[in-house]
């Protein structure tokens, strides 16, 4: 008879033990699952193609000719954004020589077919014979901020 109970029991419990931890495992997963579903939904979403955005190394002699460089991009809608990166150290060979300069970097989001036109403003306006121009294109991003820059680069 004690054996009957203990059957009774287990099966009783089984069930309810069972709902218990689904509702405790959903419980922890909805932030999980909210998460990712943003995510999915977001891509889904918004299109962007991979590389019709780049972001554009310059390297500048100091902040006075980085913030008037910056301005000025972003004043001729060559870019989006400018970042100042203060404070670099750049090691590089220059006429023969290697050299051991303080730089300032900025670091430039704007359209891939825009480069072409930045590097121009660049020359034109830098102060280094041979300005350093690079940029590499952005494959993947949050895409409410590529849809920006794409929304403040004109065509």
């Amino acid at each position: 008879m004690r054996f009957g109970s203990l059957a009774a029991e287990t099966l009783t419990a089984g069930p309810l033990r069972a709902l218990a931890v689904t509702v405790f495992l959903s419980v922890l997963m909805l932030p999980l699952l909210r998460t990712v579903g943003l995510r999915v939904f977001s891509m889904a979403s918004e299109t962007y193609r991979p590389g019709s955005l780049s972001a554009a190394f310059v390297t500048c002699p100091n902040d006075t000719v980085a913030r008037t460089l910056a301005r000025g991009i972003v004043e001729n809608k060559l870019a989006a954004c400018v970042n100042i990166v203060p404070a670099i150290t750049s090691v590089y060979e220059w006429q023969g020589k290697i050299e051991e300069d303080s730089e300032v970097m900025l670091m430039i989001k704007t359209r891939s077919s825009k480069v072409p036109a930045l590097a121009e403003y660049v020359r034109s306006n830098h102060p280094y014979e041979v300005a350093e121009v690079i940029s590499l294109p952005i494959e993947q991003g949050n895409p409410p901020y590529l849809k920006w820059i794409e929304g403040v680069v004109p065509e």
